[in-house]
Protein backbone atom coordinates (compact mmCIF):
# COMPACT_ATOMS: atom_id res chain seq x y z
CA UNK A 1 0.00 0.00 0.00
CA UNK A 2 1.14 3.39 -0.83
CA UNK A 3 1.37 6.06 1.86
CA UNK A 4 -1.38 8.74 1.38
CA UNK A 5 -0.30 12.91 1.46
CA UNK A 6 -0.60 14.32 4.38
CA UNK A 7 -3.89 16.71 4.84
CA UNK A 8 -3.16 20.34 5.79
CA UNK A 9 -6.05 19.66 8.77
CA UNK A 10 -5.04 15.54 9.01
CA UNK A 11 -1.45 15.74 9.24
CA UNK A 12 -0.15 11.62 8.88
CA UNK A 13 -2.32 8.97 7.56
CA UNK A 14 -6.27 9.43 7.65
CA UNK A 15 -8.39 5.42 7.61
CA UNK A 16 -11.50 6.58 5.86
CA UNK A 17 -14.46 8.43 6.21
CA UNK A 18 -17.72 8.67 6.74
CA UNK A 19 -20.51 10.91 5.84
CA UNK A 20 -24.11 11.28 7.80
CA UNK A 21 -27.34 13.52 6.59
CA UNK A 22 -29.37 14.01 9.47
CA UNK A 23 -33.22 15.53 9.13
CA UNK A 24 -33.28 16.81 12.62
CA UNK A 25 -32.16 14.12 14.91
CA UNK A 26 -33.45 11.66 11.85
CA UNK A 27 -31.11 9.63 10.49
CA UNK A 28 -31.18 9.86 6.27
CA UNK A 29 -28.00 8.56 5.25
CA UNK A 30 -24.57 7.09 6.52
CA UNK A 31 -22.11 5.19 4.45
CA UNK A 32 -18.40 5.25 4.79
CA UNK A 33 -15.28 3.25 4.24
CA UNK A 34 -12.07 2.14 5.56
CA UNK A 35 -10.48 2.32 2.40
CA UNK A 36 -9.45 5.23 1.28
CA UNK A 37 -8.34 6.91 -2.16
CA UNK A 38 -5.33 8.64 -1.83
CA UNK A 39 -6.78 12.07 -1.23
CA UNK A 40 -9.12 12.87 1.63
CA UNK A 41 -11.38 15.08 0.09
CA UNK A 42 -11.70 12.72 -3.10
CA UNK A 43 -12.84 10.15 -0.23
CA UNK A 44 -15.46 12.70 1.17
CA UNK A 45 -16.92 13.01 -2.16
CA UNK A 46 -17.35 9.48 -3.36
CA UNK A 47 -18.54 8.42 0.29
CA UNK A 48 -20.92 11.61 0.40
CA UNK A 49 -22.54 10.48 -3.00
CA UNK A 50 -23.21 6.86 -1.21
CA UNK A 51 -24.28 8.28 1.43
CA UNK A 52 -27.45 9.80 -0.56
CA UNK A 53 -28.14 6.31 -1.94
CA UNK A 54 -27.77 4.55 1.31
CA UNK A 55 -29.57 1.33 0.97
CA UNK A 56 -30.93 1.58 4.57
CA UNK A 57 -33.72 4.06 3.22
CA UNK A 58 -34.03 2.99 -0.54
CA UNK A 59 -37.83 3.19 0.03
CA UNK A 60 -37.74 6.78 1.64
CA UNK A 61 -34.71 8.77 -0.68
CA UNK A 62 -33.78 12.29 0.49
CA UNK A 63 -36.22 14.74 -1.39
CA UNK A 64 -35.37 18.34 -2.61
CA UNK A 65 -37.81 20.06 -0.69
CA UNK A 66 -35.92 18.43 2.39
CA UNK A 67 -32.25 19.84 1.56
CA UNK A 68 -32.56 23.08 3.34
CA UNK A 69 -33.18 21.26 6.69
CA UNK A 70 -30.58 18.66 6.57
CA UNK A 71 -27.64 18.84 8.55
CA UNK A 72 -24.32 17.00 7.24
CA UNK A 73 -21.42 15.76 9.68
CA UNK A 74 -18.10 14.37 7.65
CA UNK A 75 -15.55 11.75 9.94
CA UNK A 76 -12.07 11.43 9.08
CA UNK A 77 -11.15 7.91 10.27
CA UNK A 78 -7.70 6.74 11.69
CA UNK A 79 -6.24 3.87 10.61
CA UNK A 80 -8.18 0.64 11.82
CA UNK A 81 -5.91 -0.76 14.80
CA UNK A 82 -6.49 -4.66 16.07
CA UNK A 83 -7.62 -4.91 19.63
CA UNK A 84 -5.45 -7.34 21.74
CA UNK A 85 -8.52 -6.83 23.79
CA UNK A 86 -11.79 -5.80 22.78
CA UNK A 87 -12.95 -4.42 26.09
CA UNK A 88 -9.91 -1.49 26.19
CA UNK A 89 -11.92 0.33 24.11
CA UNK A 90 -12.91 3.86 25.12
CA UNK A 91 -16.14 4.66 25.05
CA UNK A 92 -16.60 8.19 22.93
CA UNK A 93 -13.24 8.06 21.50
CA UNK A 94 -13.01 4.52 20.02
CA UNK A 95 -15.25 3.37 17.02
CA UNK A 96 -15.27 -0.05 16.92
CA UNK A 97 -15.41 -2.97 13.77
CA UNK A 98 -15.82 -6.63 13.86
CA UNK A 99 -14.96 -8.98 10.95
CA UNK A 100 -16.08 -12.78 11.63
CA UNK A 101 -15.68 -14.64 8.21
CA UNK A 102 -17.47 -12.69 5.71
CA UNK A 103 -19.23 -10.68 8.19
CA UNK A 104 -18.27 -7.19 9.03
CA UNK A 105 -20.32 -4.02 10.61
CA UNK A 106 -19.06 -0.81 12.61
CA UNK A 107 -19.75 1.54 14.56
CA UNK A 108 -18.88 5.57 14.86
CA UNK A 109 -17.13 6.59 18.60
CA UNK A 110 -20.33 8.97 18.77
CA UNK A 111 -23.15 6.03 18.22
CA UNK A 112 -22.19 4.49 22.18
CA UNK A 113 -22.44 7.78 23.76
CA UNK A 114 -25.44 8.73 22.24
CA UNK A 115 -27.15 5.10 23.58
CA UNK A 116 -25.90 5.26 26.82
CA UNK A 117 -24.26 1.79 26.04
CA UNK A 118 -20.92 0.76 27.59
CA UNK A 119 -18.09 -0.50 26.08
CA UNK A 120 -19.42 -4.47 25.97
CA UNK A 121 -22.98 -3.10 24.81
CA UNK A 122 -21.37 -1.48 21.94
CA UNK A 123 -19.43 -4.54 20.69
CA UNK A 124 -22.19 -6.37 21.20
CA UNK A 125 -24.55 -4.49 19.19
CA UNK A 126 -21.96 -3.40 16.85
CA UNK A 127 -21.96 -7.96 16.60
CA UNK A 128 -26.11 -7.81 16.49
CA UNK A 129 -27.32 -5.24 14.37
CA UNK A 130 -24.14 -4.24 12.15
CA UNK A 131 -23.05 -7.44 11.50
CA UNK A 132 -25.55 -9.45 11.86
CA UNK A 133 -23.67 -12.38 14.26
CA UNK A 134 -24.68 -13.12 17.84
CA UNK A 135 -23.98 -10.58 20.04
CA UNK A 136 -21.23 -12.63 21.95
CA UNK A 137 -19.18 -13.00 18.73
CA UNK A 138 -16.82 -10.26 19.46
CA UNK A 139 -15.22 -12.77 22.64
CA UNK A 140 -15.19 -15.17 20.02
CA UNK A 141 -11.30 -16.03 19.08
CA UNK A 142 -11.98 -16.09 15.43
CA UNK A 143 -13.69 -12.80 15.50
CA UNK A 144 -11.61 -9.92 14.80
CA UNK A 145 -12.09 -6.48 16.51
CA UNK A 146 -10.26 -3.19 15.09
CA UNK A 147 -10.88 0.04 16.99
CA UNK A 148 -10.72 3.58 15.11
CA UNK A 149 -10.80 7.09 15.87
CA UNK A 150 -13.26 9.70 14.34
CA UNK A 151 -12.43 13.90 13.82
CA UNK A 152 -16.54 14.45 13.36
CA UNK A 153 -17.87 17.67 11.46
CA UNK A 154 -21.51 18.51 11.62
CA UNK A 155 -22.99 21.55 9.29
CA UNK A 156 -26.14 22.56 8.44
CA UNK A 157 -26.81 22.82 4.49
CA UNK A 158 -28.02 26.25 3.47
CA UNK A 159 -29.13 26.91 0.60
CA UNK A 160 -29.75 30.21 -1.41
CA UNK A 161 -33.10 30.46 -3.55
Amino acid sequence: MTEREDHPKFPGRFGGAFVTFYNGMRLRGCVGTFAPTEDIAETVEQVTIASLADPRFEDDRITAEELPRLDIEVSILSDLVPADDALSLTVGLHGVKVVMGKRAGCFLPKVAVERGWSAEEFLSFCCAMKAGLPSDAWRNPECEVFLFKADAFRESVLLEG
